[in-house]
């Protein structure tokens, strides 16, 4: 898996702030600017993020480039909807000897490797023949989730608090959770103290939503 953080908005913190600061004064957009210090920006972003009013975060967006997860991954990742994706399409790509994702439990498992890599063989093989004999459009129709793809995704800040809080826990599938650890990696580096408090509610507020299905590690939390 790969990702990458390819744009997003200038001083995203810095926008955040002023955003915020628009809501309870009067002065113009030019004075507020040039009175937002760097400390006084930072301190605006840690109340907003620690007190949940995030509305002025939407005002910041940012672009990853995504490589090498499967489309069962991208099948949970677009359910997140206040979000824009461009992702490869089998319609129009060739997937002969398409790339596929293998997951740690198989990878592991000697047995089920080989069931796993024998049937993904015949699935290249047969995508391969179909290929030829109907459109691409409708050969795709016997690749496997486990199929590589790849994205360029777009969220707002706020949207990505949500993404994190859920895909962070540590009950989230395993590959879109490995997704999440490494945006949030890229998106502390444009904007560490926006992000500061990212993550999964256990962490965040000491809340599990989860019910019976709980890992049981918010109890550890609010003991620490």
């Amino acid at each position: 898996m790969k990702v990458e953080l390819l744009a997003y908005t200038p001083e995203p913190e810095k926008v955040v702030a002023l955003a915020a600061r628009m809501c309870y004064s009067n002065r113009g957009v030019e004075e507020l600017q040039d009175a937002l210090k760097p400390d006084e920006v930072q301190r605006m972003v840690r109340m907003l993020t620690e007190v949940g009013h995030l509305s002025p975060t939407e005002h910041t967006a940012f672009t990853f480039g995504v490589e090498g997860i499967s489309r069962a991954c991208s099948h949970q990742l677009v359910r997140h909807r206040i979000a824009s994706y461009s992702q490869k399409s089998q319609r129009y790509t060739d997937e002969a000897n398409f790339g596929y994702i293998v997951p740690p439990s198989i990878a592991s498992n000697p047995e089920a490797l080989e069931v796993f890599d024998r049937e993904i063989q015949l699935l290249q093989e047969s995508y391969q023949r179909l290929a030829m004999i109907v459109p691409r459009e409708d050969a795709r129709y016997i690749l496997p989730n486990a199929t590589e793809t790849k994205l360029v995704i777009t969220f707002n800040a706020r949207s990505l608090f949500n993404f994190f809080s859920q895909r962070l826990c540590l009950r989230a599938q395993w590959e879109i959770r490995e997704l999440a650890e490494q945006m949030l990696a890229e998106v502390k580096k444009a904007a560490p103290v926006l992000f500061a408090g990212a993550g999964p509610t256990c962490e965040t507020q000491g809340i599990c939503w989860e019910g019976d299905k709980s890992c049981g590690r918010c109890e550890d939390v609010r003991e620490r």
